[in-house]
């Protein structure tokens, strides 16, 4: 009765895990389209994806989309045609922030302030104004961040000295010589180069996201052949945009 009793029991608990195993093993993960970068921790369990932003190599705001499950290549394009204007735009904030001795209040744009443990940018603090070609004016809107707002400026490693009177911040701005004007060229130029190299990031991403496609069967070889050429095409326009953006601030730089 006990050698039956066990048996019996042993086949009850063979069963159970059989069940068990079945209704939360991880069902075959959907065709991704965008691949992750090296090193990149990816965790997949139930269909949910979840990605350490961390590791993406595209420097910023050049930080773009996550994994996502592409039904179309009209999809990745969408997707490889946002993330190219973000860097756009990312380009643009950066050149603004040089400066060519002209009083221009963009070039505080990404100075962060310790305002109570946050790093809050100076124009959520202050208004900033121009009361001349050479200089720019700082009003805080709280008076006791007058100290933090001086000293973040003199850290941020763009040469300026501002001067706090106890109400106002003063900053002039000293003309540009001949060799800092090389110097700032130089800035441009690396400038636009990285903005290319997230451009060219975002390529290889779409790229790797259609030829998954085709691999996985969802699209034939003439669609898969044809979405790579408009990613390629949207990716020389963006290029040139680089090109474009970065001759003109170059110009600015050069114009005394």
């Amino acid at each position: 009765m006990k050698t039956t009793f066990a048996v019996l029991f042993l086949a009850i608990a063979l069963e159970s895990n059989n069940k068990f195993t079945k209704a939360f093993a991880p069902s075959k993960a959907p065709a991704f389209g965008l691949i992750p970068r090296r090193n990149e921790k990816v965790n997949i369990a139930h269909d949910k994806i979840t990605v350490n932003q961390n590791t993406f190599s595209t420097p910023l705001p050049y930080k773009t989309s996550l994994f996502m499950a592409f039904e179309s290549t009209d999809e990745v394009e969408l997707d490889v045609e946002e993330r190219m204007g973000k860097t756009i735009e990312s380009l643009k904030s950066n050149l603004v922030t040089i400066r060519t001795g002209r009083a221009n209040p963009s070039i505080l744009d990404l100075v962060k302030v310790d305002y109570y443990g946050v790093p809050t940018p100076i124009n959520q603090m202050a208004s900033i104004s121009v009361p001349n070609s050479q200089q720019l004016s700082i009003s805080p809107f709280d008076k006791s961040t007058l100290g933090n707002i001086e000293r973040a400026i003199i850290e941020s490693g763009l040469g300026l000295t501002p001067s706090n009177d106890g109400t106002i911040i003063r900053i002039n701005i000293p003309p540009v010589t001949e060799e800092r004007r090389k110097e700032l060229l130089k800035q441009c130029k690396a400038m636009g180069e990285d903005g290319k190299v997230a451009i060219r990031n975002v390529r290889r991403d779409g790229v790797e996201a259609v030829k998954k496609m085709e691999k996985a069967g969802d699209i034939g070889e003439d669609e898969s052949k044809g979405a790579q050429e408009n990613i390629q095409k949207l990716t020389d326009k963006f290029v040139k945009n680089i090109d474009k953006i970065v001759s003109s601030k170059e110009k600015e730089v050069m114009t005394v």
